[in-house]
């Protein structure tokens, strides 16, 4: 079964990861020992979390408390979000940085004399991982490789291949692309036609707003009733998931509403809609009656006609937002969406096929290790995705790359251990690694897979990747899985 997600965030999450400016990522010098203060700001985590946990909710990516105490520090981080196109929506506000470096490990224990393998090799025999378990660990700063186990091992690897659909749409398109929703309408104003643009966060706030200036457009025009049709075409292939019908996924659809939820629901597994965008076209040409516009007819699948001009339009959340949510909550319907939008970048079709050629010639542009690796889909549902520790492991140390700050959100969407999304109870607040590891949760019925960062007892920051298959207890390999990534922040010898 798939993992359990948790309640997506309407706004991108906390600019926790401050260090990914240029200035966090600078060593501290002396006598030849060389630390990374990468770490500082999920560290942070620690000292901050009794006023970040009960702040409230969301505001333009911070907590409320959070927010003014970053804006009391003096420099802000982040990359910025230039803005799209020219008539296109503000872009998305830096965050300012949470904390400054911390010149020193901040107090925690020195490293000990043991090295990684003696450390994690106990660990990753133990029976829990099952019959196949693969591991790898680099230091992010420097990109050194310092444990491998099956380090080139095609794995299932469950949701953390949403790593890997992060990452390449986000080096294809950027962070401050976002996705457009439009109607348009037909030459004669007697035909209006909803066009999907992939955004399946889509709500009906945003299906209010485009009734509204769609009905202020005939308005002008003076006519009558008008049929109303829906046009899905951006996306061709199967929409069903090769998993079938399914409450972790609605069907995959470039028109949907609150990802075809059913229940009223925004996480987690819920009744999925058979055809959400036919429920979509309903629901606005219910708005459209409440704007003042009758439509003549029940809404039809269709294309707008020749001609036809954009009368409204609406923006979703930059890419760098829609990817936090996808891995911090483990959203399947999001992380569909954006290897799409991966695919349509490529001039691929936006199919499943088209989606991993897409993808896979974008990771493999970017020079990451692919052998044996096959990426089925977005979200990690699908079993036959195969990927590495090795792969994973290196896109995580290249989204903490200063020469590639388009792909920080990668690392900030990851779950905060004892914080937030899929991580947020798997960590007590005694744990000596609550805040100090961010990873994304991968779990399927028989695999359990865990890969993001850790602040090790040096101030390193380390990027893990955990693969394990033929397991028997999701308990037993998801706290073995957490013991691992506890180990790296206790030293790494």
């Amino acid at each position: 079964m798939a993992e359990p997600v948790q309640k997506p965030t309407e706004e991108p999450l906390s600019r926790w990861g401050g260090w990914k400016a240029p200035e966090y990522l600078k060593r501290a010098s002396g006598s030849g020992n060389r630390r990374l203060v990468a770490g500082s700001a999920v560290l942070g985590l620690v000292v901050a979390a009794g006023a970040v946990l009960a702040a409230g909710p969301w505001d333009t990516g911070q907590r409320k408390a959070e927010r003014d105490r970053a804006a009391a520090v003096q420099r802000a981080g982040g990359a910025h979000h230039e803005r799209n196109a020219p008539d296109g929506p503000e872009p998305a506000p830096s965050a300012p940085a949470v904390l400054s470096a911390l010149g020193t490990a901040g107090g925690l224990t020195p490293a000990g004399a043991s090295s990684l393998r003696t450390s994690l090799d106990p660990l990753l025999d133990k029976p829990a991982l099952g019959s196949v378990r693969t591991a790898v660990v680099i230091d992010a700063a420097t990109g050194k490789q310092l444990f491998a186990r099956g380090a080139a091992t095609p794995m299932t690897p469950a949701s953390t291949v949403k790593i890997a659909t992060t990452v390449a749409v986000l080096s294809a398109l950027g962070p401050a692309h976002r996705i457009a929703t439009t109607v348009a309408l037909s030459p004669d104003s007697r035909t209006l036609t909803l066009v999907g643009g992939g955004d399946p966060t889509l709500d009906k706030a945003a299906l209010r707003a485009l009734a509204a200036d769609a009905a202020r457009a005939l308005r002008d025009g003076g006519t009558g009733p008008v049929r109303l049709t829906y046009d899905t075409s951006l996306y061709s292939g199967p929409a069903r998931h090769p998993i079938g019908p399914n409450e972790n996924i609605a069907p995959v659809s470039a028109l949907m509403v609150d990802e075809g939820r059913l229940d009223g629901s925004d996480r987690g597994p819920a009744p999925r809609s058979g055809d959400p965008a036919a429920d979509a076209a309903r629901a606005f040409a219910d708005l459209l009656g409440d704007a003042g516009v009758a439509t003549r007819s029940a809404p039809a699948s269709g294309k707008a006609v020749k001609g036809s001009r954009t009368v409204a339009t609406h923006w979703s959340k930059p890419l760098s937002a829609l990817v936090e949510r996808a891995l911090t909550n483990s959203d399947n319907d999001i992380a569909e969406a954006l290897i799409r939008q991966t695919a349509l970048k490529a001039g691929e079709p936006a199919s499943f096929a088209g989606s991993r050629r897409a993808t896979t010639a974008e990771l493999k542009r970017l020079g990451m290790p692919l052998t044996g690796a096959r990426l089925a889909d977005g979200s990690g549902l699908d079993r036959a995705d195969k990927v590495s520790a090795g792969l994973l492991a290196r896109l995580l140390a290249l989204a903490a790359d200063r020469d590639h700050p388009e792909l920080r959100p990668v690392l900030t969407g990851l779950p905060v251990a004892g914080f937030s999304g899929t991580l947020g109870d798997r960590y007590t607040a005694t744990s000596p690694a609550t805040g100090l590891i961010r990873a994304k949760t991968g779990t399927l019925t028989g695999v359990n897979s865990l890969a993001g960062t850790a602040v090790d007892a040096q101030g390193r920051l380390l990027a893990f990747a955990f693969l394990a298959s033929g397991t028997t207890s999701p308990a037993e390999a998801e706290a073995t899985l957490d013991t691992l990534a506890t180990t790296l922040t206790q030293g790494t010898g």
